[in-house]
């Protein structure tokens, strides 16, 4: 943004520029506001879905929770996906700030079709955790991935489903079930991390430092808190 400066009286000045710099900062992260809330937004209408929402114990041990919601599949002949989202971590005070993420993937085949779809992801081991910290992660392979079971699919869900690192959801056209995602990648934005916490924040740092996120973007924290609450660390990634 080009800035333009007239010569006025250093007291009108400071005054204008406080104003201003209030509005920037608004309009700036006005996407990561949005992001946020519609984070949350999915997280509450999937736990408040009849006979099929996460199971709350299952809820309640994951050390972070991602969400991406609208992740757009478009198939043309290449099939793609691609999203933003948010996650966060469980710290000593309770659900961390947000971490801005992206997350992408591609397939061939002959396909024709463009599909939106709302992603969760329980990352239920300190290793899954701490993969959030790198700058690229891709699903699969070392870091397992399975369906989530919802429901009451909980009771017969395999002892493998539950080993699984890392446990993915899918809801689409209403449809809400466990997603398989490997090969997906997750990267950090580092733009947005930026324009919300300031040059060179890290995803260690916000997800399991000291950074306070900005009272704008605390929903999705604090819808997550009302279904499973926490309190201490367990993912031992400080």
């Amino acid at each position: 943004m080009k800035k333009f400066f007239v010569s006025l009286p250093i007291c009108l000045v400071i005054g204008m520029a406080g104003t201003a710099f209030g509005q920037a900062a608004s309009k700036d992260i006005h996407d990561q506001i949005e992001q946020t809330t519609k984070a949350a937004e999915v997280l509450r209408e999937v736990m408040s879905a009849p006979d099929k929402a996460i199971p709350k114990d299952i809820l309640g041990n994951a050390d972070c929770v991602a969400v991406f919601p609208s992740v757009i599949k478009a198939a043309f002949g290449f099939g793609g996906r691609g999203g933003s989202g948010v996650a966060v971590c469980r710290g000593p005070n309770g659900w961390s700030a947000p971490a801005f993420l992206n997350i992408g993937g591609g397939s061939f085949g002959l396909q024709i079709g463009v599909e939106s779809t709302d992603y969760v992801m329980l990352f239920m081991t300190p290793e899954s955790a701490r993969s959030l910290l790198d700058n690229n992660v891709k699903l699969g392979g070392s870091l397992s991935v399975a369906a989530g079971p919802v429901g009451r699919e909980a009771e017969a869900a395999t002892d493998a489903r539950f080993k699984a690192q890392i446990l993915s959801y899918s809801r689409s056209q209403g449809l809400f079930a466990g997603a398989a995602v490997e090969g997906a990648v997750i990267e950090t934005d580092n733009d947005d991390m930026e324009e919300v916490y300031g040059p060179n924040a890290t995803a260690r740092e916000v997800l399991f430092g000291a950074v306070k996120a900005p009272a704008e973007v605390t929903a999705f924290a604090k819808t997550l808190q009302t279904y499973a609450p926490a309190t201490v660390s367990t993912s031992g990634t400080k």
